[in-house]
Parts: structure tokens; C-alpha cells; sequence
């Protein structure tokens, strides 16, 4: 197959972390960006976020999700910038079109489904939007989205107060929808060769994740079946992060055979009791087995907890910082990388899976507007008729 080419209006996370998934499949990534405005820095705000890398607009933040990607800047208010845009779909032979700004605006931008497809009626057309089209002004943040959809809810200490997730979950679940569809609409192209129109709620694609809480409101739920209860997992029993000499030791019992063996451990027996011998019993005594818990727990050492546990085929886990986490093994041979134009090596995060001929080193994340000219002059433009667009701010 051959490499796909993608044209990707996006801005923060959630559609750049989709494109960057095509980028990893070799993909060509051109990321298209606003001509500078009279307000605020040019392009994506997210250069601006974070260290100083190389230079102002390429700062730490914005690095990762933008490898092997193009970047290009238009000015889609302009009819000039419009017809730009359906020239280079053209010409390019652009596959899939993304965009991530709000859906009120796709139609005064010309960058609708519909105005796309008379360009490429083969086209498949991807949007990011808080809300679906139909919510058409409301924009999205995963914080605030977090919040909405009840995961702030659901995380954080019992006693304690609504507490959002420590990696954006929102933003990465859009983008892996995006992802998914598109390569489904791909497959469904190539049968019937018809595009295809995406729309990705933010709120609807994070409620698809509620498949363990949601449905126990039609089964008379306990309330607190529904909200926050630490590291506890709410149906399996005992799940926790359980306190050692020295440290922290994750322990997952998900069956009451594995039960048998943690109790069958030096310094675990007490525990034991009929009562507890399964589940629904252990589930009856949830605060008391993990206070009994907690104090066998902390009378050993991390290491010697866990060769115990895995002597005995128990569920558990070191809780890594994500210094150690790059350290292990089966993440760091893992690792893709970029450079910096000084040659710095930059590890990056390993894509979800393994794939054949999957890109490993990427080139580093474009400046802005770094490639308009390039891919101008490769639609036919002369330097004269570039040098004359960027001087009405067509292009930037």
C-alpha cells in the first residue's frame, strides 16, 4: 500500500496525537496553521507550552506529538487561502483531511466535508470536536471534559476531592478514535471506493469508557459503586496499593484461588477466615482485610514483598516514577527518537504496537510555517507567486 498523505488542521493534543500515529505508519503529515493574527504568537498555541528546545515555537510541550510531520501556514478567511487549500488536496493527492477547530467554523473556512469532497470525492474527513457538530460552538479541553463525563468523579481518594487523571485520557481516546475510524474507513474504501465523513465527540468518545460504571445505574447500585474510591478497585477484593518498609507494592487479587495463595504466605495467614474465601464474602469486609492487609504489608521490604508475591503467582506491581519506567526493558527497546538540529538524541514514547516496517526515527518537529514554500513550489507555484501571497498574508 502506498504511503498515505495526510492534511491535518490541528492544534494542542487530541488531533496531533492522532496524526502523529499516521506519521509512525510513514504517512505523509502536512499540519496546516493560521496566518499570524493580529493577537497572540502564530500557529499552535501548544509551541509556545514548555521549555525552550531549539526555538521559541518549538518548545518542549509541542515536540513528541509533531515529529515527521510538515508544517505549512494559510489563511483560510481569504478566498485566496481557500483555494489554495483545495489545490494542494488536489495536487498532493491529499487521502484524509483532519481538523480539530470548532464546527461552527468549518463551513466559513472551506473546510467542510462537503466543499472537500467536491476536490477529492474519494476523500475520508476527520473531525475533533467537545461535542459532535450538533454542540457546534462548544469547545473542548480534556480537563474540562474530564470533569463533564464523570472521571473526576470516579478518581481520587473516597474522602477526598474530584481529581483529574494524570496523563490527558480525553485528548488520547479522541485521538485513537480518530485513528481507528480512519484506517476503517480506509478498509471500506478500498471495497467501494467512497470517503468517508468522522465526526469525534470528545464527551461521546469518553462515555464509550464508562462500561464498567454506567450500566450499575439500571442495576440499583450502591451509590459508592459509582464514585471515587482511591486505589481500591471497586468490585475485586483486595486491590491496592499496599504500604511497605520502604515503599509501595500494587496487589491485584482477581480470583479467590489467587486468594488462597496470598493467604498461604508467611506473615499473610491471619487473614484467612471462611467468610472470606470468596469474594462476595471479602467484599463484606472490604475495610477490615485492607487495614489487616496494610499491616502485614508494612513489616516487609518492597523486594522481599515482591518475590513473595511472585513465588506465589500473585497479581502485583512496583509503582514506577517515569524515570523508571523508561529504564525497563520492554519500554526502552521500545523507544522511537528524533533529534534536534544539533544532533541531541530525544526519546520518544513507543508506539501502541508493533507493525512491519514501522518508523522509528522521526525527523524533528517542524518550525512554523517551515515547509509552505516547499510544498507550494511542489503544487507549481514560482517563488515570484509565493513571495506575492505572503506579501497580501495569504501564506505565512
Amino acid at each position: 500500500m502506498r504511503p498515505r498523505t495526510v492534511l491535518s488542521m490541528e492544534q494542542a493534543l487530541s488531533m496531533t496525537y492522532a496524526t502523529q500515529r499516521f506519521a509512525q505508519l510513514g504517512w505523509r503529515v502536512i499540519r496546516l496553521e493560521a496566518t499570524p493574527g493580529k493577537k497572540g504568537l502564530p500557529g499552535d498555541p501548544n509551541r509556545y507550552i514548555g521549555e525552550v528546545v531549539v526555538d521559541d515555537d518549538r518548545r518542549s510541550y509541542f515536540i513528541a506529538p509533531n515529529v515527521g510531520k510538515e508544517a505549512i501556514a494559510l489563511n483560510l478567511k481569504e478566498g485566496e487561502g481557500r483555494d489554495l487549500l483545495k489545490r494542494i488536496i488536489k495536487d498532493l493527492g491529499v487521502d484524509i483531511f483532519c481538523c480539530n477547530t470548532l464546527p461552527s467554523r468549518y463551513e466559513s473556512l472551506g473546510i467542510d466535508y462537503e466543499t472537500l469532497k467536491s476536490v477529492n470525492p474519494e476523500i475520508i474527513w476527520a473531525g475533533i470536536s467537545a461535542m459532535g457538530p450538533a454542540y457546534p460552538n462548544r469547545p473542548g479541553y480534556d480537563p474540562a471534559i474530564q470533569a463533564m463525563v464523570g472521571y473526576m468523579e470516579v478518581t481520587g481518594p473516597a474522602d477526598g476531592p474530584p481529581t483529574l487523571s494524570g496523563i490527558p485520557l480525553i485528548d488520547l481516546k479522541a485521538g485513537d478514535e480518530v485513528y481507528a475510524n480512519v484506517c476503517l474507513a480506509l478498509a471500506e474504501k478500498a471495497e467501494t471506493g467512497k470517503g468517508a465523513c468522522i465526526h469525534v465527540s470528545m464527551l461521546q468518545a469518553a462515555a464509550s469508557w464508562l462500561i464498567t460504571t454506567l450500566p450499575l445505574l439500571d442495576f440499583d447500585c450502591d451509590p459508592s459503586e459509582v464514585t471515587r474510591c482511591g486505589n481500591e478497585h471497586r468490585k475485586f477484593i483486595p486491590v491496592n496499593a499496599y504500604p511497605t518498609e520502604d515503599g509501595f507494592v500494587f496487589i491485584a487479587i482477581g480470583n479467590d484461588l489467587q486468594w488462597q495463595r496470598l493467604t498461604g504466605i508467611p506473615g499473610f495467614v491471619s487473614l484467612a477466615g471462611e467468610a472470606r474465601k470468596t469474594n462476595a464474602g471479602r467484599s463484606k469486609e472490604r475495610n477490615a482485610i485492607h487495614g489487616e492487609l496494610t499491616e502485614a504489608t508494612r513489616k516487609q521490604t518492597t523486594v522481599g514483598l515482591m518475590k513473595a508475591l511472585s513465588d506465589h503467582g500473585i497479581p502485583h506491581a512496583p509503582i514506577h516514577t517515569i524515570y523508571d519506567v523508561r529504564k525497563m526493558e520492554a519500554i526502552a527497546s521500545k523507544l522511537t527518537t528524533t533529534r534536534t538540529p544539533d544532533g541531541k538524541v530525544i526519546h520518544l514514547a513507543p508506539p501502541a504496537v508493533d507493525l512491519e516496517n514501522q518508523v522509528v526515527e522521526f525527523p524533528f518537529a517542524p518550525r512554523y510555517s517551515q515547509h509552505t514554500e516547499s510544498v507550494l513550489q511542489e503544487i507549481g507555484l514560482a517563488p515570484e507567486e509565493i513571495g506575492a501571497l505572503r506579501a497580501r498574508g495569504v501564506v505565512a
